[in-house]
This record gives structure tokens, sequence and C-alpha cells, in this order.
């Protein structure tokens, strides 16, 4: 099964990870270059975090082996792929309780800010094909997918 990877030393909080997410996941067409960052339908599904000692810490889902989110969902909506490993949510499945975001141990499941009605979250870009567009974009290589 392929994870995301992080190296927390790396990380120079540029947050280009969550530019490329939001890039990739948008739903009209464009270029990074007119993206717009203050739109709250272009949200991030990963996060850059500032710890008190100055360090960035990167939040990603992490695709459990035992996900708490896909445990705790009462309406099927969060599901764990046997094949690929990967958490998926299933929108249309959502009953918007939010126990999942509850659940998750690293706190990185959210509602979406325009509705408050889904949940935003990781898919791996698996809509894209190959690697997730955070990996891609990251120039310190902080970031890595490996088979675990």
């Amino acid at each position: 099964m392929k994870r995301i990877l992080i190296e927390y030393e790396k990380c120079d909080g540029c947050k280009n990870c969550s530019t490329a997410c939001m890039q990739a996941h948008r739903e009209s067409p464009g270029t990074i270059y007119d993206l717009d960052l203050a739109d709250p339908a272009n949200e991030s599904r990963n996060f850059i975090l500032k710890d008190a000692a100055g360090h960035y810490k990167p939040l990603f889902c992490r695709h459990c082996d035992e996900p708490e989110c896909v445990k705790s969902c009462m309406s099927g909506a969060l599901y764990k792929d046997p094949e690929s490993g990967h958490v998926f949510y299933d929108e249309t499945r959502c009953g918007s309780c939010f126990m999942c975001v509850m659940n998750c141990p690293f706190g990185v499941l959210k509602p979406d800010t325009l509705t408050q009605s889904k949940v935003i979250k990781c898919d791996f870009c698996v809509s894209a094909g190959g690697e997730p567009s955070c990996v891609k974009s990251c120039p310190k290589k902080a970031i890595r997918v490996e088979e675990v």
C-alpha cells in the first residue's frame, strides 16, 4: 500500500503542497497563477502548522490501517479501499454528522467552509493518476510516497 510520508525537518513552510492541492481539486479550469487562495471553494486537504519552537509540521491524511474516521462513520460515506488501502469519501452518502472529524486522531478531516455539509479530506489525487499533487510540488522533497 502506498502512503504519503513526511520528513518534518525538511519542511520550510512554503505551502506549495497546500496550493497544489487546492489547484488539483478546484472546480473551474485554470492554472495555479489564477487560483484564488481566499475562495472557500478552493480548500486544501492538507495543512502546514507551525509549532511553538518555530518548526513546520505538515498534516496529511494518513489513510490509517485502522481508520477511526471510517469506524465512526454511521452512513458509510467514508470507506477503506481494500486494494489500495486508501480511505475515500462518498459525499452523496454523508449525513453531515462529522463524527469522522471528531474521531480523526490527527485532526486532518474538516467540514467544508462554504456549506458545512461535507467533509474535506485527502483523496490521494486518484482522479489525476500518478503521484499526489502535494508530493510533486514539494521543492524540499519533505513529502514523498512510499510503499509500506
